[in-house]
Order: C-alpha cells, then structure tokens, then sequence
C-alpha cells in the first residue's frame, strides 16, 4: 500500500509539473501568436505607407506655399493684361476711324511698357 501511495505521489508530481509546462507553453504561444500578428502588419507595410504618405503630403504642402507667391503674381499680371487689352481696345474704339494713329499709339505704348 505504501508503495502505490508513493507511486501515486509521484504520478500526482508529475501530473502537476506537466500541467505547469502546458500552462507555459501555452503563454509562450499566445506571445508568438502575438508577435506573428505584429509582423504580419509590419509586412503588409500600414505603417509604412501611412509614414510614407505623411512625408508626400508634407512635401506636396510645402511645394505650393513656395509657389503660392508666384502663382499670385502671375495672376496679378493677367488682370493688368486684361486691363491693358481693355484699355487698348478704348483707345482704338474712341481713334476709329483713325487705324494709322491707332496703331502708332499701340506701338508708343508698347514700347513704353516693355521699358
């Protein structure tokens, strides 16, 4: 009787340690599920791509603060065409019927806005 007490002691030993390895393998799969799952969005690159859009953006941002002051002028430039074209076309409506000296004005005025 002793004896199977003492091999049953020992079965309930061994019992309890196999228990405690499964309950550690089972941590450490659950730790390697998790990782796999933190690898696998690393792979499909969300990360990345969002810091890689964030940087175009930034830059794409940047590009036109710079050329925002150019794109003004020019705008700024085609309302003063527009406005010379507009008085352009007065002065010939109120020349009419003098197209010689129509045209000698433009060219004065020409030459006097490339200067």
């Amino acid at each position: 009787m002793k004896e199977v007490k003492e091999n049953l002691a020992k079965i309930e030993v061994r019992y309890d340690k196999s228990k405690m390895d499964v309950a550690e393998k089972i941590r450490e799969v659950k730790a390697l599920e998790k990782r796999i799952k933190e690898l696998e969005k690393e792979l499909t690159l969300d990360k990345t791509l969002a810091e890689v859009k964030k940087i175009l953006w930034a830059k794409i941002s940047q590009s036109i603060t710079d050329h925002w002051q150019s794109i003004e002028t020019i705008h700024e430039k085609m309302e003063l065409i527009g406005l010379a074209q507009f008085e352009t076309q007065k002065a010939r409506a109120s020349l009419g019927n003098m197209p010689e000296q129509a045209n000698r004005m433009i060219q004065f005025l020409n030459t006097h806005t490339t200067e």
